[in-house]
């Protein structure tokens, strides 16, 4: 059994085929999957998910990438939601992205901090991206820590050393996509070894970011094999044993979500 602990299955490119989509997964032994909130105003299109489909579950949060339209999101607005259906497991995502250059780094920070306030009270993970900001967020995490523990994912991790690091000392959890497949990233393959086993979560950020043996398709929740294929090369075990560890690793980090039979 696997989990997908992040995937998109509310955008659009699974419109035509979410009901095979979901088969698939399941067929190849991905039996849950969490789908991830980038705008909170959307949450409704997720929950409507959840409870089309018994294995799906989902966040509350809003992406970095769109944190100036919801700037008007409380910490308490993201606990009231997060308490209000049973299918939703986590808070996010939210981070910081200063890769694409479309909203202030202050609006980010902002929004990370009230993500984190309701993470902190809910004790449900938040879902971090972070992208060419490694400093700022190891920062941030160390600030807030300090106020108080939160559970936390470095999700679809393709950062430095140094974020990892501080990831794991703070109880986070790393997450990997299926950018730990591609041939030039043995920089994050060798961060991943450093990694400890019950800290490691698998992802497809799909549609995003297909696994090697997919590569130049729409991903989606099933290519999640794939990734912790490489991953188990990576740390030296058996596929079957990494299978387990990420799924005991992820039904620990999402304490709400249930183990559907």
């Amino acid at each position: 059994m696997l989990i997908d602990t992040h995937c998109h299955l509310d955008f659009a490119d699974f419109d035509a085929e979410r009901d095979e989509l979901v088969a698939r997964a399941h067929a190849a032994g991905v039996k849950q999957m969490v789908t991830i909130s980038t705008r909170v105003r959307k949450l409704q299109t997720l929950l409507d998910l959840t409870e089309r489909y018994d294995s799906v579950f989902c966040s509350v949060g809003t992406h970095p990438n769109n944190a100036a339209e919801e700037l008007d999101v409380t910490a308490d607005d993201l606990v009231r939601l997060a308490e209000s259906h049973e299918k939703i497991v986590a808070i996010g995502e939210a981070g910081l992205d200063y890769f694409y250059d479309t909203q202030k780094p202050e609006d980010q920070q902002t929004g990370l901090r009230r993500h984190i306030e309701a993470a902190r009270r809910t004790q449900l993970p938040l879902v971090i991206h972070s992208r060419s900001a490694d400093e700022d967020m190891a920062a941030i995490l160390r600030e807030e820590t300090e106020k108080g523990d939160f559970p936390f994912i470095l999700h679809c991790f393709s950062a430095g050393q140094a974020l990892a690091d501080a990831g794991v000392e703070l109880g986070g959890y790393v997450s990997f996509s299926g950018i730990l497949t591609f041939p030039k990233s043995e920089d994050i393959r060798e961060i991943a070894k450093t990694v400890p086993l019950d800290r490691l979560l698998v992802e497809t950020d799909a549609p995003y970011l297909a696994p090697k043996r997919w590569r130049g398709k729409r991903n989606e929740p099933s290519y999640v094999v794939n990734t912790a294929e490489v991953l188990a090369e990576v740390k030296g075990i058996s596929y079957e044993e990494m299978a387990r560890v990420t799924t005991e690793n992820a039904f620990r980090c999402f304490s709400k979500m249930k183990k559907v039979a």
